[in-house]
């Protein structure tokens, strides 16, 4: 599928979540710079997205850094995938996770709970 369609349809995904579970808030992880330069963009492109997104909804977001991310959930910020999903089935007993992304927004999730100021409901 062209970009601007795969762009198009993470737009209307993201929105759809949004309407159904009305979140208060969303996180992501910030953006980096691999090796790769067209991984990269493609990456950033598809987070423009989802910050598009969000921003439409007025959904307030955070970002955070990988390593923050690794180090709130794990301990550590050099840790690998293998250890972040290792120790999201220690956090989350009983969930299955289904690949490195889904992982990863785990992770950002459970990070951004962790490092965000606490709010109360009246």
């Amino acid at each position: 599928m062209p970009m601007p369609l795969r762009l198009a349809g993470l737009y209307a995904a993201i929105q759809a979540v949004i309407v159904d579970y009305r979140p208060e808030r969303a996180a992501v992880e910030e953006v980096f710079v691999n090796q790769n330069a067209q991984s990269t963009l493609k990456l950033a492109q598809a987070r423009g997205a989802v910050l598009a997104a969000c921003g439409a909804a007025g959904l307030p977001v955070a970002e955070h850094a990988a390593r923050l991310v690794k180090k709130s959930v794990v301990g550590t910020g050099g840790a690998d995938k293998r250890q972040v999903q290792a120790m999201l089935r220690v956090l989350l007993p009983g969930i299955t996770v289904t690949g490195a992304d889904a992982a990863d927004a785990l992770a950002v999730a459970i990070a951004d709970a962790h490092l965000s100021p606490r709010t109360t409901t009246p």
